[in-house]
């Protein structure tokens, strides 16, 4: 396995603090190693040799016309028209005519 510099205390609160979490000093260490490990494992499978296996790029295309488990059908991805923006913003309760407005519900 390759050799990493690893997630530090610091990077651990910097990621706490984007992620607007309240870690106590015993979850620290804990979220560092967890942190960690996470990476370790994602070097392993860099590891692999993954040059014989072909890209997928939707399952979508798998699954072709067959029908899910609970019996739906994937539905054909088609360009459609939109709700009309006017109409949508004219029965919201707070707009600036382009956008929604909402409640700020995180506080810094």
């Amino acid at each position: 396995m390759k050799e990493q510099a690893g997630v530090t205390l610091e990077d651990v609160r910097r990621v706490a603090e984007l992620a607007n979490l309240e870690l106590t000093a015993e979850e620290e260490p804990r979220m560092q190693r967890d942190l960690n490990a996470i990476l370790g494992h994602i070097d392993q499978l860099n590891e692999l040799d993954t040059s014989g296996i072909p890209a997928m790029a939707q399952v979508g295309e798998m699954l072709g016309g067959t029908l899910l488990a609970r019996g739906e059908a994937l539905r054909m991805d088609e360009v459609r028209t939109s709700l009309d923006r006017a109409e949508v913003m004219s029965a919201a309760p707070d707009t600036d005519g382009r956008f929604f407005k909402v409640p700020k519900v995180i506080e810094r």
